[in-house]
């Protein structure tokens, strides 16, 4: 048959749709392509861009199927990758909407599998384009990966602050790579080789970060069963390292055998026992194990193999790991309580988790987003009275410019305590200075000589990163200078208030 060339206009929409169907869709590419593609006023509204997107090429591809093109074989060769991702396109932003409330129902359903019932249609509108049934499944299977990526991502993690944008482009690149692409066509199945590291203070959402990536893993889709192949709650499991005794940290993470030691009444399967193909482990609190559960961490990392207590049995743990900690990696390493070798085995990424402060630095409009999300979980509706209440008593209780030492964590336990009592009266760190806001104070008040703010800016930023080498990078400077700032200005820190 013979194929008829495609219009200039076309072929430029084609390819614009193309680049955007590999964008990451928390970049500003992304939203500069959707832009381009519906020609969106400037200020427009990113919900309405969207809308007006699906719009534009569902009328390209009406125009193509009245020209009868109507399947990738009708279009000339060199332009049917391109018109593949057209219609892929067309097909996922179709069904987003149900792949949303299908998540919601999987998530609701346990261990579950749950039939797709959109999932017939959405195979023969692929089918229809000239796609075959398998490859259709392995497509359907990507958009329901897809999905749930952003949908975890999008909701785990709100808010508008350039750091937290950030955090979002890292966590999609993490379970996509920067080209998805190279992800669909060679990586979907090995991503089990590539470790995340996740570093950040007590209650920033470290958690929330590790489930987007461990319930955002490729599922195949079965269709004779009209299913997934297994429920989104079974591929993350995770465990917090800093809640069991050293004794028996090794029984939580491999298992044990009935009588293998005292009180092992029964067997035990560990988390690595719980692993999915398709999901991930996340290792809570990794900072805060010993060396030598750190060097059977290591080697079952990188053997991908363990034995639970008791037993000579060699079991293999497939999934991905994920691992997080408060605690500054640089200082842990130099100190020799976190060896060197094992950090290297973790750290096929590094992603940072903001604090609060930082968030609510870039942009002040972070803490009115949170809390009007927070007041939606706790009551199910928007309801601006109570929403007004909430942030005029917590300006009045602990200002605007407070420093959140608890972070997230500590913001919705502070709307519950408001809730209750109409009152916060915030948390004082237990040791040392907040020094964002003594920092702030002195500047404001001119009592801050240029040593003084060189240190305590390089100790801020240790802070927030954790590695001396990231400081250096930031302020220019060397990384000995940095690190001879950093312990000035803790010394300094460490004094009592009103000493010089």
């Amino acid at each position: 048959m013979k194929t008829k060339m495609l219009h200039t206009s076309d072929l430029s929409l084609i390819e614009l749709v193309a680049q955007a169907t590999f964008a990451n869709p928390f970049t500003d590419r992304r939203e500069e392509l959707d832009r381009q593609i519906t020609k969106a006023l400037p200020g427009e509204p990113r919900d309405q861009i969207l809308e007006k997107l699906v719009e534009v090429i569902t009328g390209l591809i009406n125009r193509l199927d009245a020209d009868g093109r109507t399947t990738i074989q009708a279009f000339p060769s060199k332009d049917q990758h391109n018109v593949t991702y057209l219609y892929l396109f067309m097909v996922y932003h179709h069904f987003r909407y149900a792949f949303d409330a299908f998540i919601e129902k999987q998530m609701q359903a346990g261990t579950q599998r749950c039939q797709v019932p959109f999932g017939p249609e959405a195979i023969a509108m692929l089918v229809k384009r000239g796609i075959s049934e398998e490859e259709a499944a392995i497509y359907f299977a990507f958009f329901y990966q897809v999905r749930r990526a952003f949908y975890f991502i999008d909701r785990s993690l709100p808010g508008e602050s350039e750091c937290i944008k950030v955090l979002r482009r890292s966590l999609w690149n993490n379970v996509f790579t920067h080209d998805i692409r190279w992800y669909s066509e060679v990586l979907r199945d090995r991503m089990e080789d590539f470790s995340t590291l996740l570093l950040g203070e007590t209650g920033t959402g470290k958690g929330s970060a590790a489930a987007a990536i461990g319930r955002s893993g490729f599922i195949p889709f079965d269709l004779k069963q009209n299913s997934f192949s297994m429920n989104i709650r079974d591929l993350f499991v995770q465990i917090n390292l800093s809640q069991f005794p050293e004794a028996l940290i090794e029984s939580e993470l491999f298992g044990h055998t009935k009588g293998s030691f005292t009180g092992a009444v029964e067997s035990h399967n560990g988390i690595f026992s719980l692993s999915s193909p398709h999901g991930a482990i996340f290792l809570d609190e990794i900072g805060d194990v010993s060396i030598p559960i750190q060097i059977k961490l290591l080697q079952v990392l990188q053997e991908r193999m363990f034995s639970p207590v008791g037993s000579h049995e060699k079991k293999r743990f497939e999934g991905r790991v994920i691992a997080a900690t408060n605690h500054p990696l640089e200082e842990l390493r130099r100190s020799g309580k976190f060896r060197d070798d094992f950090y290297y085995r973790l750290c096929s990424d590094i992603i940072i988790v903001p604090p609060l402060r930082l968030r609510i630095m870039e942009n002040p409009k972070e803490l009115e987003i949170l809390l009007h999300i927070l007041l939606r979980r706790l009551t199910g509706e928007d309801i601006p009275e109570l929403y007004a209440m909430v942030f005029e008593t917590l300006k009045q209780c602990v200002g605007l410019q407070y420093h959140w030492p608890g972070n997230v964590r500590e913001l919705e336990q502070c709307v519950r305590r408001i809730l209750l009592t109409r009152s916060y009266t915030g948390d004082t760190p237990r040791t040392g200075r907040d020094l964002l806001t003594d920092l702030l104070a002195e500047i404001q008040e001119g009592t801050c000589d240029a040593k003084a703010l060189l240190g305590d800016y390089c100790r801020l930023l240790y802070q927030r990163h954790g590695s001396y080498q990231e400081v250096s990078r930031i302020t220019g400077l060397d990384r000995r200078t940095v690190k001879k700032h950093i312990t000035l200005s803790a010394a300094d820190g460490n004094k009592p208030a009103g000493t010089s």
